[in-house]
């Protein structure tokens, strides 16, 4: 019989630290609780948190996450005492002293659920604990003392997986056209009958079926364009649509998004459509980079030996999630986003497809792959939820199953993910991989990554002239950086064409750019390059040149055999020869691109484009130098790639449009790139702004002035009683602030998150601000774009100064190119829209925006809706109207701890 758990718990918090030892509680010393984690496991939630806290960042002890990733795999729960007593049906004790009875509890309700005959994560558990006990796991010896060894072997995680199975080419979609009457009777159907009805929605879904008609010509996609206020229900208006034609077309639509939140709103809004989960699993498919899967390959790997530590346990965790993944999605899928943080990150890193190392046919996992089934179920489902990045890299590649009805939701982002997509970028770290993929690991190496020839071994040996391709590949490929590269810059001392280029470009832009950033990555134009930059880069495009010719004759081999189709390409070689052609091609394109950019090298300039050369820095320290190339108007290659091979565009957002009017919006899409134009439609949000929010700009904060920005954030998030998202413009004055505040807010009971700060992934981040309506977070740009918290969880939003783009070279060429100041009010009017957009996400939501900056110009306000009150004022009068405000919320107050 297992016997109570007899152990001591650790709670800590910015507002103190609290331990429990044989039902005694007490507020312990910082020091005192580092010895006593020393002496003695606790039970703790979130080691690197509470190791944050404590300031001693090697805490260890039993943490009750890690227990809960193995009870229960793949399952949500907020990681904190709260959210995890929720998730495990404890009723938590009120207040933070006595949380670490809580802590107790939890683990107790964790462990009596292995003796659950009903426990549904049971198969698997015995034999991994069995191999976690091996490793040291604390908690194996508990785990151990509840588990019944099973009576006959366990199915692990390679024998639970699916297989995918090959199926006939999909046919091509029927010719068919999607009445508007179709599509709003559909989407009564989605939202219920009887449900308060939205004309603006209804009025979207009836022009969005418009967009699914037959094309007129090729080149000329039925473009929509299409702004839906908050609150339209703008989601529901295009799946009524899009989901009715490919019902009935039997063909895809493609839904493209830019945050990982929408996507996971889009797979919820799945159960509408179609309620039968396994029907929806058919028709309904989540895809993304394969770099965001987990590699079975890896993962096998890892548990056989190549991971050792801590990095092991992470492993067999992760064997258990995999084990009852939906999707094997470890980035923004059912994997806790917590889970990795917990351990070193490099260890989750490694375990997914981040080098294009996979050998596809070649794997024995090959058909349970994760990727691959994702890939196929792709082919065949009604809606296909992706990345803006996925549609572009797909439909540039040309890709077979590259989209051609798409839905740009999210659209205010198309011109910054085109802007990354199409650049080209001659760096270190990427030369470095080209290298490391057709060489091979090199000197004190270990894994299982193998270089192209060790992968194309066996196919050829039967094609002479492909094997001499394949070995001149690998001796040109010599001539890339190699390990240690970095150092040997620094000390003056490159090895070959390629590093001595990024050494000249190191020299280049110290001796020009502006040192102001010290710690941090510093620029310059790529103009009026001295005659050793010149002579470094037509060395370095002839060993690219060098490297390409032999890719380009194995390309060509390759793609031969499967033409001859000799007795001995089965099924997996073939698989494995197309995966060798399309790595290839990748190589490839990107030399390619690298040629090109280094011929621009003292020739003259393009004016599509922008150069400049970069080193990247993280405070101080160098970890890649550059060139790199941008097109100016990245929109031009996003409309000859994706837009006009497509047959139906639909680009929507709820700040599409702004206060630019249409013609920013079609410039910002690449609309205006196209034969024909795009048709345009609005819908205003049914908020009333005017009644629920106001915005307060507060005129006495010095620019600067780090004490009073600090005491202004710490003063307005007790007047609101927490419920504050705090967005800065730079890392460092955000950390700053939390430093001076975190104690002092803590202290009344109003927790502080921080992105950048806390060892946390930005995801839970919000988990956690959503789940506690006193809490608080700080953040930068993704915090601005990418949060959907509804409710009272978020009624403040305070931007520290107005956020006006970075004057990178980048940035300088875009001001010129597009009406000097007025392109830069352009961009801030739109940062500011987004940041406003937070505060009111469903009816019954109110919300403050307040900007610490008296300098903010009165021509920026046409960035908020008209309707809203702006109120110029001191840092007094905003306190007290933040308050009032906050009293006529009714929030029940938040739990001050003495102290």
């Amino acid at each position: 019989m297992p016997t109570p758990l007899p152990l001591p718990s650790l709670h800590a918090t910015h507002a103190g630290i609290w331990v429990s030892s044989k039902g005694e509680v007490r507020e312990a010393s910082r020091g005192e609780a580092i010895g006593r984690l020393a002496e003695t496991p606790h039970v703790i939630l979130n080691a690197p948190l509470v190791g944050q806290r404590l300031g001693y960042p090697d805490v260890s002890g039993l943490d009750l996450l890690e227990l809960y990733a193995f009870v229960h795999p793949a399952r949500f729960a907020v990681p904190t005492v709260a959210g995890m007593a929720r998730a495990c049906g404890v009723t938590p004790l009120q207040g933070d002293a006595e949380a670490v009875g809580t802590l107790i509890a939890i683990a107790e309700a964790l462990l009596e659920t292995l003796a659950d005959p009903d426990w549904a994560e049971r198969e698997g558990a015995w034999t991994s604990n069995s191999t976690l006990w091996r490793l040291g796991w604390g908690w194996a010896p508990f785990v151990g003392q509840r588990l019944a060894k099973p009576e006959r072997g366990e199915r692990m995680l390679f024998s639970r997986l699916p297989q995918w199975e090959e199926q006939a080419e999909r046919a091509k979609p029927r010719t068919v056209t999607i009445p508007p009457e179709d599509a709003e009777a559909k989407l009564e159907a989605l939202t219920g009958r009887g449900s308060e009805v939205r004309e603006g929605q209804r009025r979207m879904a009836g022009e969005i079926a418009r967009v699914f008609n037959p094309r007129r010509a090729e080149g000329e996609p039925n473009m929509l364009l299409a702004e839906a206020g908050t609150g339209i229900g703008k989601t529901l208006a295009y799946l009524a649509p899009a989901s009715l034609w490919a019902e009935r077309a039997g063909g895809t639509v493609w839904v493209s998004t830019f945050t990982k939140a929408l996507q996971r709103q889009l797979d919820a809004e799945g159960k509408r459509l179609f309620p039968d989960e396994e029907e929806r699993k058919r028709r309904v498919v989540i895809r993304k980079g394969r770099e965001n899967y987990l590699c079975l390959l890896n993962l096998e790997d890892a548990m056989q030996g190549a991971f050792s530590g801590r990095a092991a346990v992470l492993a067999q965790l992760v064997g258990r999630w995999a084990a009852y993944s939906k999707d094997g999605d470890m980035v923004g899928g059912d994997l806790p986003g917590w889970l990795p943080s917990l351990f070193r990150r490099a260890g989750a890193t490694a375990l997914t497809d981040r080098r294009g190392e996979c050998v596809y046919a070649g794997c024995p996992h090959y058909r349970k792959c994760f990727i691959e089934r994702a890939e196929r179920s792709g082919r065949e489902a009604d809606l296909v939820i992706a990345n803006h990045a996925l549609v572009m890299v797909n439909a540039a590649r040309g890709r077979p199953d590259a989209p051609t009805r798409i839905v740009f939701d999210e659209g205010h982002h198309l011109f910054d993910a085109a802007d990354s997509t199409f650049a080209a970028a001659l760096t270190g770290q990427e030369a470095i991989e080209i290298r490391r993929w057709i060489v091979g690991p090199e000197g004190k190496s270990r894994g299982r990554r193998r270089g192209l020839s060790a992968r194309l071994l066996d196919v050829m040996s039967y094609d002479e002239e492909g094997a001499m391709a394949l070995d001149a590949a690998v001796e040109a490929a010599r001539a890339l950086p190699s390990d240690g590269w970095i150092r040997r810059l620094a000390e003056n001392d490159p090895f070959g064409p390629v590093e001595t280029l990024l050494s000249e470009v190191r020299g280049t832009v110290y001796a020009r750019a502006d040192a102001q950033d010290a710690g941090y990555g510093l620029e310059t134009e790529l103009a009026e390059p001295d005659g050793r930059l010149v002579e470094a880069a037509a060395e370095a495009m002839a060993a690219f040149e060098a490297l390409a010719k032999p890719l380009a004759a194995l390309g060509r081999r390759l793609e031969a055999i499967l033409e001859d189709a000799p007795d001995w390409l089965d099924s997996q070689a073939r698989a494995r020869v197309e995966g060798a052609i399309n790595g290839l091609t990748w190589r490839r394109e990107t030399l390619g691109a690298w040629i090109a950019l280094l011929g621009r090298v003292g020739g003259v300039a393009d004016p599509d484009f922008v150069d400049w050369l970069a080193i990247d820095r993280v405070e101080g320290r160098e970890y890649d130098i550059g060139i790199h190339r941008h097109w100016l108007d990245p929109t031009k290659p996003l409309a000859r790639a994706v837009l006009e091979p497509a047959h139906s565009v639909l680009v929507t957002s709820a700040t599409l449009r702004g206060s630019e009017g249409w013609d920013a919006a079609d410039a910002r899409t690449g609309a205006v790139h196209l034969p024909a134009p795009a048709r345009h439609f609005e819908a205003a949000s049914p908020f009333d702004y005017g009644a629920n929010s106001e915005v307060l700009i507060v005129t006495d904060i010095g620019r600067g002035d780090i004490p009073a920005l600090a005491g202004a954030y710490a003063r307005l998030i007790e007047a609101a009683g927490g419920g504050t998202l705090g967005l800065f413009t730079a890392i460092q004055r955000l950390r700053a602030v939390h430093a001076r505040i975190a104690d002092r807010l803590a202290r009344e009971g109003l927790p502080l998150l921080a992105q950048h700060v806390d060892p946390i992934d930005t995801g839970t981040l919000v988990d956690i601000f959503r789940d506690d309506p006193h809490a608080s977070l700080l953040g930068t740009d993704a915090l601005r774009d990418g949060v959907d918290v509804p409710g009272e969880s978020l009624r403040l939003v305070v931007m520290e100064r107005v956020p006006w783009p970075r004057p990178t070279v980048l940035h300088a060429a875009r001001k010129l190119a597009g009406g000097g100041s007025a392109y830069d009010d352009r961009v801030v009017r739109a940062r500011l829209a987004q940041a406003f957009g937070r505060l009111i996400r469903r009816q019954g939501d109110r919300g403050q925006f307040v900007m610490l900056s008296s300098a903010f110009p009165s021509r920026l306000l046409s960035a908020f809706p008209d309707s809203v009150s702006v109120h110029r004022l001191t840092l007094d009068q905003a306190v007290v109207r933040v308050e009032a405000f906050a009293r006529s919320n009714a929030l029940s107050p938040p739990q001050k701890v003495d102290g």
